[in-house]
């Protein structure tokens, strides 16, 4: 049986449109997540129209994965 050995309290709110802001352990600023170019166009999201372009969640995942 696996044990539990570590649970990760995080928290990510969405504030407009693709802005998301998440509170994460071992981060003492908010990290800010958002699309970006390619990203923005693939969702239908004119990158012009952005008040910020930050990193995505999935660039932020991919890089965990080292992809």
């Amino acid at each position: 049986m696996n044990n539990v050995v570590y649970v990760s309290k995080s928290h990510i709110e969405r504030r407009e449109g693709p802005l998301r802001i998440a509170q994460l352990p071992g981060e003492s600023m908010p990290v800010i997540f958002s699309v970006h170019g390619a990203i923005a166009e693939h969702y239908k999201i004119d990158p012009a129209k952005l008040k910020e372009s930050h990193s995505s969640t999935l660039c932020s995942g991919s890089s965990l994965r080292g992809s």
